[in-house]
């Protein structure tokens, strides 16, 4: 679990009901003092003093655009971390995910490609190993043995699984996340 280190400043910040009930207004949203001001039924004035106050101890970000007058907040990532700690868990299984398929891939390239054996070799591979394949080089006097280790393939199988599993229970987790609770 990543930490968040919350200094005085910020417990000072998080110790009034309006701010946390506008951090919670911004979960998800990028939105406007007009709309913020509507949602949490304040005065435009003590809004923007509260908005002042989350924005230094870093936990919501201000977006101004060159040209236009309408400033908009939305959280930043410690503001999105407060309020949803199991985003960290998310993260970490999407890695694993992603991990996961990359490994798969490479056994599979490993599989595909199989191991070159010397010519010389060939006779004392020809007890021990299934799945042999004799391929003639460009001289037809030259016999070259190409071993496609299976076990490459169960690996590749395996981490494919692996991946369709944590790709689901990732998704499911950043849904159940994203849906409001009631």
């Amino acid at each position: 679990m990543t930490k968040i280190t919350l200094d005085r400043e910020t417990f000072k910040a998080l110790a009034s009901d309006t701010r946390l009930d506008i951090l919670k207004t911004l979960d998800g949203k990028h939105l406007g003092l007009n709309e913020i001001a509507e949602v949490s039924n304040l005065n435009k004035a003590t809004l923007h003093e509260h908005l002042t106050k989350l924005h230094e101890v870093g936990l919501i970000k201000r977006t101004e655009r060159a040209g236009h007058k309408w400033v908009y907040y939305r959280l930043t990532w410690k503001g999105e971390s407060l309020l949803h700690p199991e985003n960290a868990k998310i993260v970490v299984l999407f890695t694993t995910t992603f991990v996961a398929l990359w490994f798969g891939i490479i056994q599979l390239i490993w599989y595909i490609k199989g191991t070159v054996i010397e010519p010389g070799s060939y006779s004392r591979m020809l007890n021990t190993y299934e799945g042999e394949l004799l391929v003639l080089d460009k001289s037809p006097d030259v016999i070259q043995t190409v071993y496609q280790n299976p076990m490459y393939l169960y690996i590749a199988v395996g981490c494919f699984v692996l991946f369709t599993i944590c790709l689901c229970i990732a998704l499911w987790r950043l849904w159940e996340n994203r849906t409001p609770k009631i």
